[in-house]
C-alpha cells in the first residue's frame, strides 16, 4: 500500500469502528465466562447455574436480535453514525448498571438491554467503513475493524480473571463511555449524506421479504456465517466435555478455549481480509477458510490422548479457520444497496448469531443417539454444507460499486 492509501484504511472511522467493535466484543464475551461467578454472587447455585445461565444468555440472545432490527432500520433512516452511538451508550449504561444487580430479574432485564445495545455496533461499522473507503480499500478497512475487535475477547479473559465480576462489567462500561467521546471527531457517511437528499425509501426491512431476489441474498448471506457459530457455539463452549470424551491430558478450561479461539480469530480476520485484497474476491477467501475450518474440526477429532496445550492449540486454529467472519459481514453488507446496506448489515452477523439457539438444540437433540462427538459431526457438516450452497448462490462484491439504491415499492 502507499504512503496515501494506508492514511485512508488507518482513518478515524476505521479506528472508531474497530474499537467499538472491540468493546462490543468484550462484553459479549465477558458474559460467558463470568456467568458462575456472578450467579453465585447473587445467591443462585447447584443446577440452577446452568439453568439461570441459559435464561440470561437467551434473554442477551433475544435482544441481539431485535436489536439488529431496530438498529439497521435506524442506521438506513437516521444515519449510520448516530447508532454507533446509540448502540455504544446503550450497552455501556448496561453494563455499568450489571455491576449493581443483586436479583435474577435485574440481571435478565439488563442482559437483555446490553443484547440490543450490541447489536448495533458491528454492522453500523462495517456499513461506515465500507462507504467511507475506496471500494480498492475496503477489505484492508474491515480486516482492521474485525483484528482489532475480536481481541476485546483476550481482554474480557484477562480482566476476568485479574478482576471481581462486578468490576469487571464497571471496566466494560467505561470503556464504552471513553469511546463515545472519540466518536464525536467522525464525519458521517458521504453516500448515507447524498441519499438524505433524494426521495428514496430507506430501511424497509420487510421489503428484504417482498422480493426474491433480496430474500435470497439477505438468506444467502446470513447462511454463509453459520459455521463459525457452530465452532463456538458448539466445540468452543463444550470444550472441557469434549476434551473428556478425548481423554485430553490435563485441565481444559472453557474461558482458555475462548480466550485462544478469539486469538485465532484475530489472525484469521487479519489473514482473510488481506488475502480478499490480493485475490481480489470475497468468494475465494470464504472458500478458502471454510476448508480450514473443516481441517480443524478434523483435527480437533483426531487429537485423543493429546495435552491441554496442544488442545488450546486446536481451539486457535478453529479460531482461525472462522475468521472470515468480517469478510462474511462485509459480502452482506456489499450485496445491498445504500438504502439498505445498514439494515441487512446489522440484522445478519446478529441472526447467525440467533442460529446459535437452533444450532445447539440439534446438537443436543442428536446427542443422545450419536454421541457428543457423532453429534458434533453431524451438526458441523449440515451448517458446512449450507454455508457452501450459499456462498456459491452469492454473487463476487470485491469490485462492486456501492453507490446505488435498491428499488422496491
Amino acid at each position: 500500500m502507499s504512503k496515501g492509501k494506508a492514511m485512508t484504511v488507518f482513518s478515524l472511522p476505521v479506528i472508531v469502528a474497530a474499537l467499538g467493535y472491540f468493546v462490543d466484543i468484550y462484553d459479549l464475551v465477558l458474559f460467558s465466562i463470568v456467568r458462575v461467578p456472578s450467579l453465585k454472587g447473587i445467591g443462585i447455585s447447584g443446577q440452577e447455574l446452568i439453568d439461570k445461565g441459559v435464561i440470561l444468555l437467551n434473554m442477551q440472545m433475544i435482544g441481539m436480535l431485535l436489536g439488529g432490527i431496530l438498529w439497521g432500520i435506524l442506521g438506513d433512516r437516521k444515519g449510520r453514525l448516530k447508532i454507533m452511538f446509540g448502540s455504544i451508550f446503550l450497552y455501556s449504561v448496561a453494563n455499568l448498571a450489571n455491576s449493581m444487580v443483586t436479583s435474577m430479574e435485574a440481571y435478565a432485564a439488563l442482559r437483555f438491554i446490553a443484547g440490543v445495545g450490541l447489536a448495533g455496533e458491528l454492522g453500523a461499522g462495517i456499513t461506515l467503513v465500507s462507504e467511507v473507503l475506496h471500494k480498492s480499500m475496503r477489505g484492508y478497512g474491515t480486516m482492521i475493524v474485525a483484528s482489532v475487535g475480536v481481541s476485546g475477547a483476550i481482554l474480557a479473559n484477562f480482566i476476568a480473571k485479574a478482576f471481581d465480576w462486578r468490576s469487571a462489567f464497571v471496566i466494560g462500561g467505561v470503556l464504552g463511555l471513553m469511546l463515545l467521546l472519540l466518536r464525536l471527531g467522525v464525519a458521517e457517511s458521504g453516500m448515507f449524506k447524498g441519499m438524505e437528499s433524494r426521495q428514496v425509501r430507506r430501511g424497509n426491512f420487510l421489503s428484504l421479504f417482498t422480493s426474491t431476489d433480496r430474500f435470497g441474498r439477505f438468506l444467502h448471506s446470513i447462511m454463509i456465517g453459520l459455521p463459525s457459530w457452530f465452532v463456538v457455539g458448539v466445540l468452543i463452549t463444550f470444550s472441557p466435555e469434549f476434551a473428556k470424551v478425548l481423554n485430553v491430558q490435563g485441565v481444559v478450561n472453557a474461558g482458555n478455549s475462548v480466550m485462544f479461539c478469539y486469538l485465532g480469530l484475530v489472525f484469521g480476520d487479519f489473514a482473510s481480509g488481506a488475502m480478499s485484497q490480493l485475490l481480489q474476491s470475497r468468494r475465494k477467501v470464504v472458500l478458502i477458510f471454510l476448508a480450514i475450518t473443516v481441517v480443524a474440526i478434523a483435527v480437533n477429532f483426531l487429537g485423543a490422548g493429546i495435552s491441554a496445550a496442544a488442545f488450546y492449540g486446536i481451539c486457535c486454529l478453529l479460531g482461525f479457520g472462522i475468521g472470515y467472519w468480517a469478510i462474511f459481514v462485509t459480502v452482506a453488507a456489499e450485496q445491498f444497496g445504500t438504502n439498505l446496506r445498514a439494515t441487512v448489515a446489522t440484522t445478519v452477523p446478529n441472526f447467525v448469531r440467533g442460529m446459535t439457539v437452533p444450532i445447539t438444540l440439534l446438537f443436543q437433540l442428536l446427542r443422545k443417539p450419536l454421541g457428543i462427538q457423532g453429534s458434533a459431526l453431524c451438526v458441523g457438516a449440515l451448517c458446512m454444507a449450507v454455508a457452501l450452497f450459499s456462498l456459491w448462490r452469492l454473487q463476487e462484491t470485491f469490485h462492486k460499486d456501492l453507490d446505488y439504491f435498491e428499488e422496491y415499492l
